[in-house]
C-alpha cells in the first residue's frame, strides 16, 4: 500500500471527507488521519490517479502545497477516518471563510432546521482561526468545546456522505451558541427575536454594537455618521460601509470585474474603491472602503433590515485592539448591544485591500488571509515583531514565515499585550518545540514593541537583532516578490536612520544580507519632534523659515525659530506630502493617522504637470527645502481646486522623478534590473504610476508588494528574512 503525507491548508477545510468520500466511490481500502500538521492517507491504488482526482474534488479553500508518497505495510480493508493524533504542530491553521451558498440557502430555507440560524456552517465556510485553540483542528481544541453535539447534529458528523462530515464547529438551534439583546445599561433583554429587534433598532437609527467572529463591531445607518462620528470622537476617519450585495456596492463605488471578484471572495475584505456617494464615510478621500456580509448574522441582519448599507466598524476603545469580551464592550456606551455566548479565542480585525491595475495592496492583512504562510528558503524559527504602529508581528519556521493578525498601535499598553498574546498563540498553533534561533525588533530605541522583542530573547535565551526600518521595509518587498536584490525607494512618515535622524524619503540598494543607502531627501527639522506630525502647519514652516499663510502668532514663530536647531531631523517622504497638503489648504490639521497625505491623494489623482519646479540635487540628496520655496514663489495663495491639483502634481512628480533619476542610474552600473517601491507611501496611487512610467521607460522592471503589506505592517517579515540571512 502507499501512504501519501499531505501538506499545506488541509485541516479544517473538509479535506477529510472530501478524501473519504473519493475512497468510497473508487473502493479503495485504506484510512484518512489528521496528524497536527499534515494529513495521513494510505491506500491500495495509483497515488498519481488518486491525488489527481483529490485535485478536482478539492474543497474551495484548501490549498496542497506538499505531497510525500511512501511505501507502507500498513493492510486494511474499507476506509476510514481515524481519530487525530498530536503530530507535528507545523501546522497551517485555516482562516475564517465567509458563509458559502450551501449554507446560505439553508439559513433561509423555512424548512431546513438552520432556518434563520446564524451560527450555520460546513466543512468549507465559518469561524477558523478565530477559535482555534489549539492544533490538531479538532472539537474540543477549538471555542466550540463547550456546546456538546445534539443528536441530529452528531448524525450529520459522523455520516460521510453529509457535507458537514466531521466539520469540527457543527451546531445547530439545540445545541449551538445563541445571541442575546441588550440594552445600554447591559441589562439582558432575552434570546428569543434578539437579532430582528437588533436589526429594527438600526433601522431606527441607534448605534449598536455586535459581536461577530474575532470581535465586536459597531454597526448603524450610514445617514447616522454625523451623530456617529460625534459619539466616537472620530471627526474624519473613514469608516468601512458593508452594503446588502453587489448591486448595492455600484451605488457607492465603482466596482470593476476584479474588486467583485475580491468583495465576493471567501475572505470577504475591505476593499477600498473609487467613491460615488456619501462623502460623510471618508471626508475627503477619493475612495471607500465597502464589503460584504461574511457571517450568517450579517445576512440576517439585512433580511430584517429595511436598508441597504450599514456603517460596520471594528469596535475598540481608540488605540486598543478590537474588544471581544462581553463584559468589557459596555465601556462604548452604545444604544443597544446583540452578544453572543461564544469565546472569542483571536482577535482579528477584518483586512482591507487598495486594488491597482491587477494587483492588490494590503492595507490590513488579517481575517480571511492570516495565517497563511509566506515561502522561504531557510528553516530558522525566528521572532520578529515589525514596527510600532500598524504592527503585524511574524514568526518563521520549517521554511515558512507566518503573519500575526493585525495588531495595530503598541504605544498603548493593551495592544503592546495583544503583540506578545498574538505572539505566543501563533507559535502554539506553528512550533512543535517551542525554540527559538534569534528575535528580531526595529533600531528605534523609543518603540514599545522592542519591550516584548526583548522579552522573548530573554526567556528563550536567544540572541536578539536590531533591524533598520527601511532595510527591513526593503526586503519585505523581496520577500514579497521573491527576489534576491533590487533598488527600493522607501518611502513612509518615519523610521529611526543608523546617523540617529528619522529617515523615511530613502534610495536602498538592498538585499537580504546588507543595504546601501544611495540617495534621500534633504534633512528637515521636525519642530517639536512629535508635535510637527500631529500639526502639519510646523512643517510648512520648517521647509520655508517663514509663514506665508499667517498659521502662527509673532511669539509662536518666535518659539519655532528657536527650536530649528533643536528638533530632530527627518527625510520623510510622508511629512513631506503633510506639508504639501497643509500649504495648499487641503488638510492644515492630523486627526489621524496618514490623513494630510491621504486626502492629499485626491488631488494627485487629477492633477497634471501644469507646473514646472526644478529641484536641486547634490551628493545624491533631493533639496526639498528649495523645492518648497519654488512652489511658493510659483503661485499666490488662494488657491483653486485645479490649482490645488496640479500644483501637487507638479510638485510630487517633479520629487518622484529625481528619486527615480538616482535609482535607475545606480541600477544601471551595479546591472541590477529592478527597481521597486515600500512603505506607506507606496499605497498613494497616482505616486505608483509615476514611478512605474519612470522606471519602465528606462528599460527596468518595477517591482511593488501583493501579499505583504506596503506599510509598517510588512516590517516584520523584513526584519524576519534578514536575520534569516545572517544566521546562514
Amino acid at each position: 500500500m502507499k501512504k501519501l503525507i499531505f501538506r499545506g491548508i488541509v485541516q479544517g477545510v473538509g479535506f477529510r471527507p472530501t478524501v473519504y468520500r473519493i475512497a468510497q466511490k473508487l473502493n479503495i481500502n485504506g484510512y484518512v488521519l489528521n496528524k497536527g500538521s499534515e494529513v495521513e492517507v494510505v491506500i491500495d491504488t495509483d497515488p498519481e490517479e488518486f491525488i489527481s482526482q483529490l485535485k478536482k474534488e478539492l474543497p474551495s479553500i484548501a490549498r496542497i502545497t506538499e505531497v510525500i508518497i511512501e511505501e507502507t505495510q500498513t493492510e486494511t480493508k474499507g476506509f476510514s477516518i481515524l481519530e487525530s493524533t498530536n503530530g507535528s504542530r507545523e501546522s497551517l491553521t485555516p482562516v475564517d471563510t465567509a458563509t458559502c451558498e450551501n449554507c446560505l440557502r439553508e439559513l433561509f430555507d423555512k424548512n431546513n432546521r438552520r432556518y434563520l440560524y446564524p451560527f450555520t456552517n460546513c466543512t468549507v465556510c465559518g469561524a477558523r482561526f478565530s477559535i482555534i485553540n489549539d492544533v490538531p483542528y479538532d472539537r474540543e481544541r477549538t471555542a466550540m468545546k463547550n456546546f456538546p453535539m445534539c443528536k441530529e447534529c452528531r448524525g450529520e458528523y459522523t455520516n460521510p456522505l453529509d457535507r458537514r462530515y466531521h466539520a469540527q464547529t457543527i451546531s445547530c438551534p439545540n445545541c449551538g451558541p445563541r445571541y442575546t439583546l441588550y440594552d445600554n445599561n447591559g441589562n439582558n433583554l432575552g434570546s428569543k427575536d434578539a437579532i430582528k429587534q437588533f436589526a429594527n433598532q438600526i433601522d431606527k437609527g441607534r448605534i449598536g454594537v455586535v459581536k461577530s467572529w474575532g470581535g465586536m463591531h459597531i454597526c448603524c445607518r450610514v445617514e447616522e455618521l454625523p451623530r456617529f462620528r460625534e459619539w466616537y470622537h472620530r471627526p474624519e476617519k473613514a469608516f468601512a460601509i458593508m452594503v446588502r450585495n453587489l448591486e448595492v456596492a455600484r451605488e457607492y463605488g465603482e466596482i470593476t470585474p476584479e474588486v467583485e471578484k475580491l468583495l465576493s471572495s471567501p475572505q470577504r475584505p475591505i476593499v477600498l474603491v473609487k467613491k460615488k456617494k456619501l462623502e460623510e464615510a471618508s471626508p475627503g478621500l477619493d475612495t471607500i472602503g465597502l464589503y460584504l456580509p461574511y457571517t450568517p448574522l450579517h445576512h440576517l441582519l439585512f433580511h430584517y433590515m429595511t436598508i441597504d448599507a450599514v456603517v460596520m466598524t471594528s469596535a475598540n476603545i481608540p488605540g486598543e485592539p478590537i474588544i471581544i469580551d462581553n463584559k468589557e464592550v459596555f465601556t462604548l456606551k452604545a444604544d443597544i448591544y446583540l452578544l453572543h455566548n461564544r469565546d472569542i479565542i483571536n482577535r482579528i480585525d477584518d483586512s482591507v485591500i487598495k486594488p491597482w491595475r491587477n494587483k492588490i495592496f494590503f492595507l490590513r492583512k488579517s481575517r480571511g488571509y492570516v495565517p497563511e504562510p509566506i515561502p522561504i528558503d531557510y528553516k530558522h524559527r525566528i521572532l520578529t515583531v515589525g514596527a510600532s504602529e500598524q504592527v503585524h508581528a511574524a514568526i518563521s519556521t520549517n521554511s515558512k514565515i507566518y503573519m500575526t493578525q493585525y495588531i495595530g498601535n503598541t504605544q498603548y499598553y493593551q495592544t503592546l499585550r495583544f503583540l506578545e498574546d498574538s505572539l505566543r498563540h501563533l507559535m502554539n498553533l506553528t512550533m512543535n518545540n517551542k525554540t527559538l534561533d534569534a528575535v528580531g525588533m526595529d533600531l528605534h530605541p523609543g518603540y514599545p514593541s522592542r519591550i516584548v522583542a526583548t522579552r522573548f530573547s530573554e526567556e528563550y535565551d536567544t540572541q536578539l537583532f536590531e533591524i533598520q526600518h527601511h532595510w527591513a521595509h526593503g526586503v519585505s518587498l523581496l520577500v514579497d516578490q521573491n527576489i534576491e536584490e533590487a533598488i527600493v525607494l522607501t518611502l513612509d512618515g518615519l523610521g529611526y536612520g543608523e546617523d540617529g535622524n528619522l529617515w523615511g524619503g530613502e534610495i536602498l540598494l538592498c538585499n537580504r544580507m546588507e543595504y546601501e543607502r544611495i540617495g534621500h531627501l534633504r534633512y528637515i527639522p521636525l519642530l517639536g519632534g512629535d508635535k510637527a506630525t500631529m500639526d502639519p502647519r510646523r512643517l510648512v514652516y520648517a521647509l520655508l523659515r517663514e509663514d506665508p499663510h499667517g498659521f502662527f502668532s509673532d511669539m509662536e514663530i518666535d518659539i519655532l525659530r528657536k527650536q530649528i536647531d533643536a528638533s530632530p531631523r527627518t527625510s520623510s517622504m510622508g511629512r513631506i506630502l503633510d506639508a504639501l497638503s497643509c500649504y495648499l489648504g487641503i488638510c492644515m490639521k492630523r486627526t489621524y493617522d496618514g490623513e494630510p497625505a491621504m486626502k492629499l491623494e485626491r488631488y494627485l489623482a487629477v492633477g497634471e504637470p501644469t507646473y514646472e519646479f526644478t529641484v536641486p540635487i547634490k551628493n545624491n540628496i533631493i533639496d526639498t527645502i528649495e523645492l518648497f520655496k519654488q512652489l511658493k514663489e510659483t503661485v499666490d495663495p488662494p488657491f483653486t481646486e485645479k490649482m490645488k491639483a496640479d500644483l501637487s502634481y507638479s510638485l510630487v512628480k517633479t520629487i518622484i522623478d529625481a528619486l527615480c533619476s538616482i535609482a535607475v542610474s545606480k541600477a544601471e552600473d551595479e546591472g541590477i534590473p529592478y527597481i521597486g517601491a515600500t512603505g506607506g507611501v507606496s499605497y498613494n496611487i497616482p505616486i505608483v504610476e509615476m514611478i512605474l512610467e519612470y522606471v519602465e521607460k528606462n528599460g527596468l522592471t518595477p517591482i511593488f508588494h501583493e501579499h505583504i503589506p506596503n506599510g509598517d505592517g510588512g516590517v516584520a517579515v523584513g526584519q524576519n528574512a534578514i536575520i534569516g540571512a545572517k544566521l546562514g
